[in-house]
């Protein structure tokens, strides 16, 4: 988890150059949508590979856990990338790397402590840890996906351009997909009670927020008329 402090510091003074923040000095560039596939669809394999690995059986429990992190990643690495309406985007080839051993890291570790570690009966079902965690992790799926179909929806088809986006969360805040993933991984953090699950969620907070406030100062720089109530990412807060 330190790494995740060290990264925290790092990306609130560099900006991570991808999106609309991409920048050709940073070397060799990737399609977008190609970009995306690579770095998050791989963590579904080393996944796979510890389960298959491991020395415990999946139970109901662990299957439940299991499926809601494939849950996201299949959503980010296939399902994702196809409806971007980004033709003609790319990325850079150091950030998608780097980006892709990130999620090994993490499917990694949650691979192996599910497959070897994980120690769970039914009844978990049924404890305030899993209800609160699984309430969490559904209420950011849903903002998530519900923010990334609003910014996919605002350039019609041709359409390259960035536009303000409005309504709902949008008022509130810059990034709502960023916040509503937040959420996810703190929810799963919280519904699986370990240790994995905790290390993942502080890196994932490491990346998100520097990258939400990194969003918000570029609309307030693209946009003189851009909503000036509106935080980064927590709503009110920051």
């Amino acid at each position: 988890m330190s790494v995740g402090v060290i990264t925290f510091l790092y990306l609130l003074r560099t900006t991570a150059p991808y999106g609309r923040h991409t920048k050709t000095t940073w070397g060799p560039l990737v399609d977008n949508k190609l970009g995306w596939f690579v770095m998050e669809f791989f963590v579904l394999v080393v996944l796979a590979f510890f389960l298959w690995k491991g020395t415990q059986p999946l139970t109901v429990i662990t299957a439940v856990f299991t499926g809601l992190f494939a849950l996201h990643y299949i959503n980010r690495s296939i399902i994702f990338p196809l409806r971007l309406q980004t033709k003609g985007k790319k990325m850079p080839v150091a950030i998608m790397l780097s980006a892709m051993c990130f999620n090994l890291v993490n499917g990694f570790l949650i691979g192996y402590y599910i497959g070897n570690f994980a120690a769970y009966d039914n009844t978990w079902f049924y404890d305030p840890r899993f209800i609160v965690g699984a309430i969490l992790f559904f209420t950011g799926l849903y903002i998530n996906w519900s923010a990334d179909t609003r910014l996919i929806r605002l350039r019609k088809p041709g359409e390259t351009d960035y536009k303000i986006p409005r309504g709902w969360l949008f008022e509130k805040i810059s990034c709502p997909n960023l916040f509503g993933e937040l959420l996810e991984w703190g929810g799963f953090a919280i519904l699986t009670w370990s240790l994995p699950g905790l290390a993942f969620f502080v890196w994932t907070f490491a990346n998100l927020v520097p990258r939400a406030m990194s969003h918000h100062k570029w609309y307030k720089e693209k946009f003189p008329d851009y909503p000036a109530s509106r935080k980064a990412i927590f709503p009110y807060l920051l």
